[in-house]
């Protein structure tokens, strides 16, 4: 250790010897190597293609020509000339504001109805997550046949009892209910999750809030749900990145309804009825690989890549409402 006056202050400084910088660099090295996994991943599968992304958003790119610089003409024609991005835009945060909130409460109100009967639960665990394993295209096409304004059996139950029988998937008031339906039939994953949780809720609190008086509604929003936020935060962060990418049930529904199954080299536009299915990673298949416009296709990827970001950065700092951190 030496010490030297500078501007009529002392100062200390550790003056480092050849052996501990030999060994800060095979700290530096170990440290580098077993981050090196992570470091290639994420420069391979997230830095590089986000940058591509973005360049390719200002150049025109067929897929078969090189890339050329247009600027903001990509981004001119998607945000004012490209009718279907708007109407994408409003359907996918329809999507995440409802579909995310309609998963949420049934997993849990599922998951607490399970807990509360004594015989015949694990029949009931087994009925209500088997749903949550089949395909996502198998159970849109079940649910479009279920749901079939004509013959399904959903229409022709709801006949039989004297109610109005909806379009469904063929109706641009009810398609996206109809998928709200198809999300919350597949709720298992999230119920399991919140039985688990609750498991965990200690019974004690539950018994002094009972001597204190508090009715099932008081212990429900002072003992069970802080204990739960954590577990509701995960839920939701979770739900809106899955709902960003919404892009099967809507297109396989969409198509199936309206008996346009696109084969190879057939071109069909997405959000049938109406473009009340339409959203934006749909923009992205169409844009890119049936009409060959890469660059507009990079322009809506962005978008989607923003959003979630704003969404993950918001739910985040919501983290002292949702974690019940302070």
């Amino acid at each position: 250790m030496t010490v030297e006056a500078s501007s009529g202050r002392w100062r200390g400084r550790t003056r480092a010897t050849p052996a501990l910088r030999a060994r800060r660099r095979r700290d530096v090295v170990r440290t580098v190597a077993f981050l090196s996994p992570w470091l290639i991943g994420t420069g391979l599968f997230f830095i590089y293609p986000l940058i591509t992304t973005a360049w390719l958003s200002f150049s025109h790119y067929d897929g078969f020509t090189s890339p050329t610089w247009v600027g903001l003409t990509n981004w001119h024609y998607v945000f004012t000339a490209y009718p279907f991005f708007w109407p994408a835009m409003r359907n996918t945060l329809w999507f995440v504001v409802v579909l995310v909130t309609a998963r949420v409460v049934a997993g849990l109100a599922l998951g607490m109805l399970v807990l509360k009967i004594k015989r015949g639960s694990t029949v009931l665990r087994t009925l209500f997550y088997a749903p949550f394993l089949a395909p996502p295209v198998a159970g849109t096409l079940a649910f479009v046949f279920l749901l079939n304004p004509g013959t399904g059996a959903v229409n022709q139950l709801l006949a039989t009892l004297g109610l109005p029988q909806p379009g469904w998937f063929t109706s641009p008031a009810w398609s996206k209910p109809a998928l709200t339906l198809l999300a919350l039939w597949g709720v298992g994953d999230l119920m399991v999750i919140f039985m688990a949780s609750l498991l965990d809720v200690p019974r004690e609190l539950y018994e002094a809030a009972e001597l204190d008086g508090a009715g099932a509604i008081n212990r429900f929003r002072h003992v069970t749900l802080p204990h739960l936020r954590p577990i509701i935060g995960f839920a939701v962060i979770t739900g809106v990145i899955a709902t960003m990418q919404y892009y099967t049930q809507p297109l396989v529904a969409g198509q199936v309804a309206s008996g346009q199954i696109g084969g190879s080299g057939q071109q069909v536009e997405p959000g049938y009825p109406d473009g009340s299915t339409l959203t934006l990673p749909q923009l992205v298949y169409n844009l890119g690989f049936q009409r060959f416009d890469i660059g507009s296709a990079c322009v809506v990827a962005m978008v989607l890549f923003v959003f979630s970001m704003a969404f993950a950065a918001f739910l985040m700092r919501r983290r002292s409402g949702f974690m019940g951190e302070d």
